[in-house]
C-alpha cells in the first residue's frame, strides 16, 4: 500500500466500485530509481466465462467453473438471467459456481430479462432464447437499446425463430419467440460482414443442442475473428463436433448425437482485456516490469497477444515458464510510434491508444470500426477525452471507418507538476475509465470521473492499480 498520507485512499482501493469518490484523483507514478516489478492475476475473463455459463447452463448435469469473474455487472447480470430461464446456480467457497444445467431446453415461458448493458449476454441469450419453452423479452438500459443487433435478428428469421422488435428496429428490447419443433429449424445460415462477432458466437453456443447442428456460411471476413476462436476452441475443448476452414468462410458446430454437450469442469483464464492496462502500465515506464500469471500463448483470448504491440512500440516481453504460466512485459528506454490492427483484440484498442498517446510520433490503428457500437462510441470519447491533453485523434482517415490515427502534441503531453486539472469523462464505460487511469501514472493533476463503472467487468481495478504502483514505487512486494 502507498505511504503516502492523504484523505482519500489511493486510487480507492480499499472502497468498493459504489462508493468511490467522483471523480477519482490518479496519483502519477514517480522516479524509478531501479527496476521493480508486480505480479498480478486479474480476475477470469468475462467472454470466457459467459460462454461458459450459457453452456453448463444448457447441459442436462452438474457443472463447475473454477475462478469465473464475479461480482462484475456482465457476468451477473448472465447469472440472473439463466436463474430466471430455470438454471440452478450455487456459489462455492472461494468464488466458484456450480451449476445445474437445464438438458437443452429452458422451462420458462413468458421471462422478461432485464441485461443492462451486457452486449455479450444479450446476444447470446437472444440466440439461446429458442430453447425456452416459451416466448422470453430481452431488455437492456438506454445505451443497449441502441447498440445494433439486426443481423443476428435476420439470422434467427432465417432460422425459423420468431422475433418481435419491441423498440427501435433492429435493437432490444427484443421478444423470441422459439419454434413449436427445433426439427423444424433451418439448419443452414450465412453472414456478411457483421458489426459484431458474437452474433455468430451466439448461434455457434446453442449448436450441439440443435438436432441437425448448424452449419453457417460467411461471404466476408469474420469481424473479430479472435473471438470466434475462442468460442470455436471452447466448444471444441467441452466436446462439440467442430469443423472450419481455415478463412472461417466455412464453420459447422454439432454435437455426436444432437443431444448437447456433457456437464463439465472448466477453470477460466484470467481476463486478458483487463491484463492489457497493467503491461501498458509498465511499458509506460522504463525498467518497470509487470508480470501477468495464468495467461500464455495457449491462451484462447485474442487480448493475450497484446504484448506483442508493446514489444513493437520498444518494450521488452517474455514468457514465464511458471506454475501457472505467465507474460512478462518490461518497459524500454522510448516508446516508438507503432501501425497495428486492432480487427483481433478491439477492446485493447483503448489501451492501446493511450499508450501510443506517449509515444514518438503519430501511430496508425487498424480494425476499429466496432469500437463505434461497443458501452459507448469509444472513438469519439477517446479523441474527446484525449485532446484534453493536447492528443489528436483523427477518425475514418482516408474515408476508411476502419482506421484512426494517434498523434501526440509537440514535445508530448505535459507531465510536469504544474499541469493543469484535467477530468476524463468516462462515458458509463468501463474501458474508457481503466484506460485513461494509465495518463495519471504519468501526468499530474488527473482525475476519472465515474471510477465505478469498472464494476461491469474488474470491480477490482482500483485496488490492482495501486498494487501496481506500490510495487513499482517498492512502496511494497
Amino acid at each position: 500500500m502507498s505511504k503516502r498520507g492523504t484523505n482519500q485512499p489511493e486510487f480507492g482501493m480499499s472502497l468498493p466500485p459504489d462508493r468511490l469518490p467522483d471523480p477519482l484523483r490518479v496519483n502519477p507514478l514517480g522516479p524509478v530509481d531501479r527496476a521493480r516489478e508486480c505480479v498480478l492475476m486479474p480476475p477470469g475473463s468475462k467472454s470466457l466465462t459467459n460462454r461458459a455459463l450459457l453452456l453448463a447452463g444448457l447441459t442436462g448435469g452438474r457443472s463447475v467453473l473454477r475462478r469465473p469473474l464475479r461480482d462484475a455487472d456482465d457476468t451477473e447480470r448472465m447469472l440472473a438471467a439463466l436463474q430466471t430461464l430455470g438454471v440452478t446456480i450455487t456459489s462455492e467457497a472461494g468464488g466458484d459456481l456450480e451449476i445445474e444445467g437445464v438438458g437443452g431446453g429452458f422451462p420458462a415461458s413468458d421471462a422478461r430479462i432485464d441485461l443492462n448493458n451486457a452486449g455479450t449476454a444479450t446476444r447470446f441469450l437472444a440466440a439461446a432464447s429458442m430453447l425456452a419453452e416459451g416466448p422470453v423479452e430481452i431488455d437492456g438500459n438506454e445505451r443497449m437499446r441502441q447498440r445494433p443487433i439486426g443481423e443476428l435478428i435476420k439470422a434467427l428469421r432465417h432460422m425459423g425463430v420468431g422475433v418481435d422488435e419491441l423498440g427501435e428496429p433492429g435493437c432490444p428490447p427484443l421478444r423470441i419467440i422459439p419454434p413449436e419443433s427445433l426439427e423444424s429449424l433451418e439448419h443452414e445460415v450465412a453472414f456478411g460482414r457483421t458489426q459484431s462477432s458474437q452474433f455468430l458466437s451466439a448461434l455457434l453456443l446453442v449448436a450441439p443442442w440443435l438436432p441437425f447442428g448448424l452449419t453457417m456460411r460467411l461471404n466476408a471476413s469474420a469481424t473479430s475473428p479472435t473471438y470466434l476462436d475462442m468460442t470455436l476452441g471452447l466448444l471444441a475443448q467441452l466436446g462439440a463436433v467442430v469443423r472450419a476452414s481455415v478463412d472461417h468462410r466455412v464453420i459447422r458446430v454439432a454435437s455426436e448425437d444432437g443431444r448437447g454437450l456433457e456437464p463439465f469442469e472448466l477453470h477460466i483464464e484470467p481476463d486478458a482485456s483487463g491484463a492489457t492496462y497493467f503491461w501498458a502500465a509498465a511499458a509506460m515506464f522504463p525498467g518497470v516490469r509487470v508480470t501477468i500469471a495464468g495467461l500464455d500463448e495457449r491462451s484462447l483470448q485474442g487480448d493475450a497477444a497484446f504484448p506483442d504491440l508493446l514489444a513493437r512500440m520498444g518494450a521488452r516481453v517474455e514468457s514465464v515458464p511458471t506454475t501457472p504460466p505467465a507474460i512478462r512485459v518490461t518497459g524500454g528506454a522510448s516508446l516508438n510510434a507503432i501501425m497495428a490492427d486492432m480487427d483481433g483484440m478491439p477492446d485493447a484498442a483503448v489501451t492501446l491508444a493511450v499508450v501510443c498517446a506517449f509515444a514518438s510520433g503519430s501511430s496508425v490503428l487498424r480494425g476499429v470500426r466496432t469500437l463505434r457500437v461497443k458501452e459507448t462510441d469509444r472513438i469519439a470519447a477517446l479523441q474527446a477525452e484525449l485532446a484534453k491533453v493536447g492528443v489528436v485523434i483523427e477518425a475514418d482517415v482516408n474515408g476508411d471507418p476502419d482506421t484512426m490515427t494517434v498523434t501526440p502534441p509537440a514535445g508530448g503531453i505535459d507531465c510536469s507538476p504544474q499541469a493543469s486539472r484535467v477530468e476524463f469523462d468516462t462515458y458509463r464505460d468501463h474501458r474508457m475509465a481503466m484506460a485513461l487511469a494509465l495518463v495519471g501514472l504519468r501526468r499530474p493533476n488527473t482525475w476519472i470521473k465515474d471510477p465505478g463503472c469498472v464494476d461491469k467487468t474488474y470491480p477490482e481495478y482500483w485496488r490492482d492499480l495501486a498494487a501496481f504502483r506500490s510495487a513499482a514505487q517498492g512502496e511494497s512486494d
